[in-house]
């Protein structure tokens, strides 16, 4: 093994850890106290980011409007229940893994659920880059160097949490669960001492911005008009949905009994989300907080340069004012979740993508798990698309969350549709009494969600659209058509696999033409020359391309002087190509007999490094690409190692484990004996 690739598998055992035999997956099964963290991130840090935006929506119209903010906050909320009860019922009806996208193919067919499954896709890549983009903002109120380098840091941020996933997902978990936890008990401590505070104590607790006033873009809106903006704020809350339906997708990653632990975890994912969204926003109107999109611009009498701070920073510097240790420990946990909030889409993407690639509208690559056995590649996937996004996009929140939530609402409505027609189908059926009721009662509470999650929809469709919900719904149409296209190039080989094995009569060729490419007669050629007569065709002969008539006369003159008894066929090429000759010859065989089986041999070096690859083998290269589009002929490698590869070669045959030998429950050292 070179240098090289010893530096790059050892930082790869180093960032994920040794490889995993494929009988330790259900070791990497999760307990409820880790599945919360791991599956209810993205749901949990939604809180912090979810009341800002509705303040800031509302932040147009002035102050009058933003006293509309607990009422947004409590729609949301009512949503936010609707959702987990109606999602209660996915888990237990359909638990295999396939969530929403499972359950509207099975009930709406194949062309909803593909809707379904382009919607939660782009929906995971944008969770990662609101996310991290939101954490970014959140360490630049304290740390002004991310401020200025938010993009670096989001990216940095992103690779961080994809390693993490790629060491496996218990894993993952583990490392979760700290910062989740001491999220959720820090912001509810902090909610609770400061409504102790103002409503016990008779405090007077002010956020910093509350001595400022708001200079309202629109400070007459009126009718229609503030309905709209009340519903474009509603619509932006309701980001704090996002999150929900990766538990549904991910319920073979829980412990036995996997449906009733997965649905606890979701009713305590609704629970803790609901407290905190309506303690932040309720506690933010009590002080005053506000939040604009330009300060300097949206705020009377603020000074030069002034930083604006989040919401969630605002409530916990007035909470815990002169007590510093507080305002700090809220503002790391917050950072620490909105980061670590991406782990629920690192979660529910590559299973998706998995259930995608096993019925063939993704590439199978996203079916296979890694080492660790997680699903890398769509881990890297997810990672890389994410990327994209936040470079794009400037890693501005703001820009990014326009594009956010359609694609879970499409999915949360396409879904409950689903539902309702699984329990009307299984209704016709059903004869027992108590199992009638219990799924008449689930069909209730499904249509219910089906109802709430549409009009939801339509509102974030119509507050959206312009704002850049356009630019999600036709990355959505783009890869539902991709899938498509996907899944009948998949249909297509298999039907032409299936044809030619109804259609073989089994019938032998007529004779093997073997063919062995010659340029000039030394070691590899002679190699390439008896390992071609071992094989024992009927016709054997050598070839060589004229591209140079000395080289060729020297050529001829070696082999008729040789102990050589294979004749040697000489192909003109007066335009100096090899490829092109080749082949023509090769097709003039195959006219003269169409059922001979032609073998092509070509002798290749095998080089130790990669630089060696470059000055060798490039015609051999060209001539096996165009010979693999020939039908009825075979192309051999005749490898000759050269003396760079022997040293790599014993060193691989020592240490290196070829790809899938780990899934196969082979480690470097049984491979040795």
């Amino acid at each position: 093994m070179s240098t090289m690739s010893k530096v790059s598998v050892g930082a790869k055992r180093l960032l994920l850890g040794r490889p995993f035999r494929s009988d330790r997956l259900g070791h990497t099964l999760l307990p409820k106290r880790i599945a919360l963290p791991v599956f209810a991130s993205d749901a949990m840090s939604s809180v912090a980011y979810a009341p800002q935006e509705i303040f800031l929506v509302l932040s147009v119209a002035g102050l009058s409007a933003i006293a509309l903010a607990p009422w947004v906050g409590v729609a949301v909320a009512v949503v936010m229940v609707v959702v987990v009860a109606s999602y209660r019922q996915n888990v237990h009806a359909y638990p295999s893994g396939g969530g929403d996208y499972e359950v509207a193919t099975v009930n709406l067919g194949p062309n909803a659920g593909l809707t379904v499954a382009a919607a939660l896709l782009v929906d995971y890549v944008l969770t990662v880059a609101v996310s991290i983009t939101s954490a970014a903002e959140n360490i630049g109120s304290a740390i002004p160097f991310v401020h200025e380098h938010k993009v670096l840091f989001c990216v940095m941020a992103i690779a961080l949490i994809a390693a993490v996933n790629l060491r496996g997902i218990k894993e993952s978990g583990a490392v979760l669960a700290i910062p989740t936890y001491a999220f959720i008990f820090g912001v509810a401590a902090m909610l609770i001492w400061g409504f102790v505070k103002i409503f016990v104590l008779g405090d007077t607790v002010n956020a910093e911005t509350s001595k400022y006033d708001i200079v309202p873009e629109q400070d007459h809106l009126m009718g229609l008009a503030m309905v709209f903006l009340v519903a474009r704020a509603f619509s932006s809350g309701c980001a704090a949905l996002t999150g929900v339906e990766a538990i549904s997708n991910g319920v073979p990653a829980f412990q036995k009994p996997k449906s009733r632990n997965a649905a606890t975890t979701l009713l305590m994912l609704g629970a803790f989300s609901i407290l905190l969204l309506l303690g932040i926003v309720m506690l933010a109107q009590e002080i005053g907080a506000k939040y604009v999109l330009d300060p300097v611009k949206d705020l009377a009498g603020v000074p030069e340069g002034y930083q604006q701070k989040s919401i969630i920073a605002q409530i916990a510097e007035a909470v815990f004012s002169g007590f510093p240790p507080g305002f700090y420990a809220i503002a790391v946990v917050t950072a620490l979740i909105l980061m670590l909030a991406a782990n629920t889409a690192f979660n529910g993407f590559p299973v998706l993508g998995s259930v995608l690639a096993q019925d063939r509208f993704l590439p199978r690559q996203l079916h296979t798990r890694g080492d660790r056995l997680a699903f890398s590649n769509g881990i890297v996937f997810l990672a890389i698309a994410a990327v994209g996004f936040v470079v794009a996009f400037g890693a501005e929140v703001t820009s990014l969350i326009q594009l956010y939530i359609v694609g879970v609402f499409v999915s949360f409505t396409l879904s409950q549709t689903g539902m309702v027609r699984h329990w009307t189908r299984h209704l016709k059926t059903e004869t027992d009494p108590d199992a009638r009721r219990r799924m008449i009662r689930s069909r209730i509470i499904n249509a219910i969600g089906m109802l709430m999650t549409g009009t939801v929809l339509v509102v974030v469709l119509i507050t959206k659209f312009t704002a850049g919900a356009w630019m999600a719904i036709l990355a959505m149409v783009l890869l539902f058509i991709l899938m498509k296209l996907i899944h009948r190039h998949y249909s297509s080989v298999q039907r032409e696999l299936d044809e030619a094995v109804e259609g073989d009569d089994e019938v032998l060729p007529s004779r093997t033409h073997s063919i062995v490419l010659v340029s000039t007669l030394h070691l590899p050629t002679r190699r390439a020359l008896r390992y071609a007569r071992a094989t024992r065709p009927d016709v054997l002969e050598a070839l060589t391309v004229n591209v140079d008539d000395r080289e060729t006369r020297k050529l001829v003159s070696e082999w008729e002087d040789s102990d050589v008894t294979i004749p040697l066929k000489v192909v003109a090429s007066p335009y100096r190509e090899v490829t092109r000759p080749i082949i023509s010859y090769v097709r003039r065989i195959r006219r003269e007999s169409p059922r001979d089986v032609i073998t092509v041999f070509i002798p290749e070096y095998v080089v130790g490094h990669w630089w060696e690859q470059i000055l060798h083998n490039q015609s051999a290269l060209r001539i096996k690409t165009r010979l693999l589009f020939e039908p009825g002929v075979m192309v051999t490698s005749v490898p000759w190692q050269l003396s760079s590869s022997e040293e790599r070669g014993k060193r691989m045959q020592t240490r290196y484990i070829a790809p899938g030998d780990v899934r196969r429950g082979f480690t470097s050292e049984e491979k040795t004996r």
